[in-house]
């Protein structure tokens, strides 16, 4: 009897320590107000304490591989760098609702990006992008998309699967009227930022 009931408290013990592995989502408020991690070197003293990590203004040409160490990552700030791409395995990161990645030098989003299921912010305004990818649409619980100034000129049929959506920032981006309407259209329920259209004549 005794064996039986020491192996069922190790048993609930090994599910314990498990489910601790995975730090609880915390709310919007509390993630944008909290402080962060600034320093890389010190995150990865104690990686399964990092939440929040803001490495803004750290000439960066590359997101740190480091990040992937960070499981129970939810704010990621990477603004104000010299990144080119974003790495494919940025799904690894499945507790991330914040990824900041605005004044950086990003041309596309990796398909992968699509595989983020507590995604809510994404702040890409004021890069290189000239296209979004098709599984953009697969952010299901997206509630704010920032694309401010931006090289796009066509939009994928799959947003409209982003039924959460709040907020889409489309200015300092030259979109027709035709597109406009397109996108209002795949997004009904979505505050769209636009800029007039000038509608010019070459």
């Amino acid at each position: 009897m005794k064996r039986i009931i020491t192996i069922a408290i190790l048993f609930l013990s090994i599910v314990c320590l498990t489910k601790k592995s995975h730090a609880q989502l915390l709310d919007s408020l509390a993630l944008d107000t909290m402080s962060g991690y600034t320093n890389l070197q010190e995150a990865l003293k104690n990686p399964d304490n990092v939440i929040k990590l803001v490495l803004r203004k750290q000439k960066l040409a590359a997101f740190p591989p480091e990040i992937l160490k960070f499981k129970n990552l939810q704010y990621l700030d990477l603004s104000k760098n010299k990144l080119k791409t974003v790495p494919e395995w940025i799904d690894t990161l499945k507790q991330l609702q914040f990824l900041i990645l605005s004044k950086n030098s990003i041309e596309t989003l990796p398909t992968k990006i699509g595989g983020l299921p507590n995604l809510k912010y994404l702040n890409v305004n004021q890069n290189e992008l000239y296209t979004l990818p098709n599984q953009i649409g697969n952010l299901n619980n997206l509630i704010m998309l920032d694309l401010w100034s931006n090289n796009l000129s066509d939009f994928p049929e799959e947003l409209k699967y982003l039924t959460k959506l709040k907020e889409l920032d489309l200015r300092v981006i030259l979109i027709s009227d035709e597109q406009q309407e397109r996108l209002k259209t795949l997004l009904p329920n979505t505050k769209i930022w636009f800029s007039k259209n000038c509608n010019c004549q070459l």
